[in-house]
């Protein structure tokens, strides 16, 4: 498989997650605003969407969206236990977080990086941040991870998301659970060599 990616971007989680599954993969840098792979080639000729991350597939043809991506790699690694069996509660659980960091963390995020994006509008996402932030910290109050005692997919897009907050702005240390998790998880091996690879650890 082949990963397109940049360093730090929220295909950070895919590249976690290839890691943590253990299987063969390449890393491809993407410069998203050229549109074009490290070695100069069309990006948007890969995949039309001009996103990371993509998964080019050892069969032909790419798959996209990361939080797709997450349960594909997962799943070819099932005994990993990166997210839990088809049809079960537990898998639904590991889902509906992941939604959660997908739709109310990631896309809350994305216009803070714009520079385009009104000071006030941000000063307003900020504050749409740190309530969800709160609703992590409770649940994080109980728990290793957000699904439970296991790690899964969906830690591994919610550390990515995460990492965000300081460049933003925003001290994980007002949320003493959150800030701990996002050690925990970054103390894993997989993660370790995911970000020493990006040029990020």
């Amino acid at each position: 498989m082949k990963l397109y990616m940049k360093p730090g971007a929220c295909s950070l989680a895919s590249h976690i997650v290839l890691r943590e599954a253990g299987l063969p993969f390449d890393l491809v840098k993407v410069d998203l605003a050229a549109k074009k792979t490290e070695d100069g080639g069309d990006f948007l000729a890969v995949n039309p969407k001009g996103q990371v991350p993509t998964l080019g597939l050892d069969e032909g043809g790419i798959l996209t969206e990361g939080p797709v991506i997450l349960q594909y790699v997962a799943d070819k690694a099932a005994a990993k236990g990166l997210v839990p069996a088809h049809g079960s509660l537990e898998r639904y659980r590991v889902l509906e977080w992941l939604n959660f960091v997908g739709t109310e963390l990631h896309k809350t995020f994305s216009p803070l990086f714009r520079p385009t994006t009104p000071d006030a509008f941000k000063a307003t996402l900020k504050e749409l941040l740190a309530a969800k932030f709160g609703v992590l910290d409770k649940r994080l109050a109980d728990n290793r991870f957000l699904a439970g005692e296991s790690f899964t997919i969906a830690d591994a897009y919610a550390f990515t998301v995460l990492r965000w907050a300081a460049p933003m702005g925003l001290d994980l240390a007002t949320w003493p659970n959150v800030a701990a998790y996002v050690a925990r998880v970054g103390e894993r091996p997989a993660v370790r060599e995911a970000l020493a690879a990006e040029g990020i650890g």
